[in-house]
């Protein structure tokens, strides 16, 4: 018996714990690399492979097969910016009505949707519905030997699987986030002239001057580097996928759970990266 067998008989605890610090650093090696080659062939995935960008994008958007009347990106995003655009307002009118000041209410629809809300919402409204599909997909794909499959015909899997996907996101993502932030604008709107019966001039007063067209830029920005970085760790643990179908299920799970910390973390160095600490507006009267 070798003495790294002895080792591992006597200490098992000890070689476990030396072996996880290892095991994450070669799987975040993995991560990389893949990301790399996925980036890298979307030249090639554009030249050869535009008709099966042209369906992905349909498929975003609206859904495929019955999903398309209800479940499509569009519309469930669209539904959640709608729901928080109208929450925030009922908070907002609420919130500052205590102090007196109810008027600001299209100050905080258009300082938090554009850069909190509408960015994190449509980014989980993206990752549950077409990340977690692309990772059932290709998973599924993986399981049944279908990547193998485009192998043997000399069709490049990750250029024409995944590459292709991300471009499609990349293209579908600049109207889907214009829709979300425009119902999640129309929601506070809503809520606060209609429901709660503020002055629509009041409101827009407001509203019009605290509307940074810089900020809607940079919340653009936002939601680019979200979708890429969600679409990016979706197919990764779609691709690799192992297990039957079980191992499918507990890849999107895996996949959607580390997207939501990502979108949020993205949230938050882009909040550091351009507001920094003085927020970039002056609030008077």
């Amino acid at each position: 018996m070798g003495t790294s067998a002895v080792v591992r008989a006597r200490f098992p605890r000890l070689v476990h714990l030396v072996r996880r610090p290892v095991a994450m650093l070669g799987g975040i090696g993995d991560h990389a690399l893949f990301y790399i080659r996925a980036l890298a062939g979307i030249p090639h995935a554009t030249v050869h492979f535009r008709k099966e960008i042209v369906r992905l994008i349909a498929e975003i958007s609206m859904g495929a097969g019955t999903l398309a009347m209800i479940g499509g990106t569009v519309v469930i995003v669209g539904f959640l910016t709608l729901a928080a655009g109208g929450t925030l307002a009922v908070q907002g009118y609420s919130s500052l009505g205590n102090i007196g000041i109810e008027a600001l209410t299209g100050f905080l629809a258009a300082f938090i949707n554009v850069r909190i809300s509408a960015p994190v919402v449509a980014g989980i409204g993206l990752a549950a519905t077409f990340g977690a599909g692309v990772t059932a997909q290709l998973g599924a794909m993986r399981i049944n030997e279908e990547i193998d499959a485009l192998e043997s015909m000399a069709i490049r899997p990750v250029e024409y699987l995944v590459s292709t996907r991300i471009v499609a996101g990349m293209i579908a993502i600049t109207p889907l986030y214009s829709i979300a932030v425009i119902l999640s604008f129309l929601a506070s709107q809503f809520t606060t002239t209609v429901l709660f019966g503020q002055s629509g001039g009041l409101y827009n007063h407001y509203f019009d001057t605290f509307l940074n067209p810089i900020d809607l830029l940079w919340s653009f920005l936002q939601a680019m580097l979200m979708a890429i970085t969600i679409l990016l760790i979706h197919t990764y643990f779609g691709y690799f996928a192992t297990g039957g179908p079980s191992g499918v299920g507990v890849a999107v799970g895996n996949a959607v759970r580390t997207s939501l910390i990502v979108v949020v973390s993205v949230t938050l160095l882009v909040s550091l990266s351009i507001y920094g600490s003085n927020g970039n507006f002056n609030l008077s009267g």
